[in-house]
């Protein structure tokens, strides 16, 4: 473990601006989350309402008075409307709505996604069970029948079984042991077909579902529930980048080495004071430089933006990143974003630890670059398989030089006992111990850790092991860090 540090008397950063105010961030940080749970709970009332509109409570009470097919297809209906809800929710969670990215942050943002997707498809198959038991029993159909008949007989089904059947792949290849072998642009290629799977799945409900026949008040307020999630989706995802891409006329200015597998890419534009990134943000980026363009990648800023200057840094780790080296100067560049909460306004405290590994160093060294600290109340603990390959060590030694700030490097391979974030040369060391020795003062440490993700659930385990709250630990997932 190597350690600098600067001496006292040195500029501790930006002016004193009230906008930078710890309270006054969580304040507005809460009324964000506040009104996004509230969005949530209300689109959840409203469905509930649609069911008891339509006599479910009536039908489940008529299970006691001898119709259990009744009671059956009525919960059946509710398992459809709330799985329906739930996708509406999945679309609306990573359609780039401002709402839910300032109230639940990126890392928040997906992990929502992922258990409503669960929960949706689990949803959605007892909705058919219920649906073609309660039916079987009225009829006196034989189970499998009865789902041969929904199939081929009812309005949309036929679109609903293909719809069920591409939300099914991309669940599949979700999973985080499928997404691990596949290459990005192959998973984010599959995972546009959940948009087709929803739309296939849709028409079923308004044509059959019994909720909605003849009923027009409740079809109408379904269709308007996704009309609205279709046209956020088409502005936020589409209309959006496009328009601000075309206003700020962002440009590749120059391409530099960062560290041994690394790439820095400087790009200029005018008016980015506007675009509202943040240091700690990423964008998902589209460079014009011929065939394959169309296909986005997530890069974090690796500094701090200002009003005619974004800078991104990745690792070469495939043909999205290696193309980034042969980018020209004047390229045009399309941009979506930004996203991600692992911003200073998340900072409660006065003091910071930024914890990275391989390229998640690069959002914390932005972060460290924009927010207000003493020096020595700012300590960035580093590490990578080797000191070379190591991203932003310019940046991190201004930041040395000029912050105080307090730069501890943990190289090599990681140890396989214990904390295994640490490297393999401190395996003697106990993680908890080691992180109170770094940071004497947690209670008053703001703790921003972003790497890998296996490496950073073990310090975040460890972080958690030594007390550190919630609120106080700001993640971002990096998956593609070399760590």
């Amino acid at each position: 473990m190597s350690t600098s540090t600067a001496s006292r008397g040195i500029a501790a950063g930006p002016d004193p601006d009230p906008a930078h105010d710890p309270g006054r961030r969580a304040r507005r940080r809460d009324r964000w989350r506040l009104g996004a749970v509230s969005l949530v709970w209300a689109v959840s009332l409203l469905v509930a309402a649609l069911w008891v509109r339509g006599g479910g409570l009536q039908a489940i009470a008529a299970a006691f008075s001898g119709a259990p097919a009744d009671a059956l297809d009525s919960l059946g209906r509710l398992t459809g409307l709330v799985a329906a809800e739930l996708l509406l929710l999945q679309v609306l969670l990573l359609a780039g709505v401002p709402l839910f990215e300032r109230g639940f942050g990126r890392d928040g943002m997906i992990r929502a996604h992922r258990i409503v997707g669960m929960w949706s498809f689990g949803l959605l198959s007892a909705h058919i069970v219920l649906l073609v038991i309660g039916y079987g029993i009225a009829s006196g159909e034989n189970p499998l029948l009865q789902l041969w008949d929904f199939t081929w007989n009812y309005a949309g089904m036929l679109l609903a079984v293909a719809g069920t059947l591409l939300i099914v792949l991309v669940g599949l290849t979700s999973a985080r042991r499928a997404r691990r072998r596949l290459r990005y642009e192959s998973w984010h290629l599959l995972h546009l077909y959940a948009y087709l799977g929803v739309g296939l799945a849709i028409p079923h409900m308004i044509w059959t579902g019994g909720d909605f026949a003849g009923d027009a008040l409740t079809s109408t307020v379904w269709w308007t529930l996704w009309g609205a999630t279709a046209a956020a989706v088409l502005w936020f995802r589409a209309l959006r980048p496009l328009a601000r891409s075309l206003r700020h006329r962002v440009a590749v200015d120059r391409v530099e080495a960062d560290g041994l597998r690394g790439v820095r890419v400087v790009m200029r534009g005018r008016r980015l004071d506007r675009l509202g990134a943040a240091a700690g943000q990423f964008l998902v980026w589209r460079f014009l430089d011929g065939p394959g363009w169309t296909r986005g990648h997530p890069f974090s800023l690796a500094e701090a933006p200002t009003a005619d200057r974004l800078v991104i840094s990745a690792q070469l780790v495939g043909d999205g990143t290696a193309r980034l080296t042969r980018l020209a100067p004047g390229v045009p560049v399309l941009f979506e974003g930004p996203f991600g909460a692992m911003t200073g306004e998340q900072r409660r405290g006065q003091h910071l630890l930024m914890l990275g590994a391989g390229f998640g160093v690069a959002p914390l060294v932005a972060l460290l670059q924009s927010e207000r600290y003493a020096p020595g109340e700012a300590t960035l603990v580093t590490r990578d398989h080797e000191p070379g390959a190591a991203s932003s060590r310019a940046a991190i030694a201004e930041l040395v030089r000029r912050r105080g700030v307090r730069h501890i490097e943990m190289n090599g391979a990681r140890t396989r006992v214990g904390s295994t974030w640490l490297p393999a040369t401190h395996a003697a060391w106990n993680g908890p111990e080691l992180l109170r020795y770094i940071a004497e003062d947690l209670d008053r440490t703001d703790v921003y850790l972003c790497g890998p993700d296996a490496w950073a659930d073990a310090v975040a385990d460890d972080l958690r092991a030594v007390g550190v709250r919630r609120e106080r630990l700001h993640r971002e997932s990096f998956s593609t860090g070399g760590a």
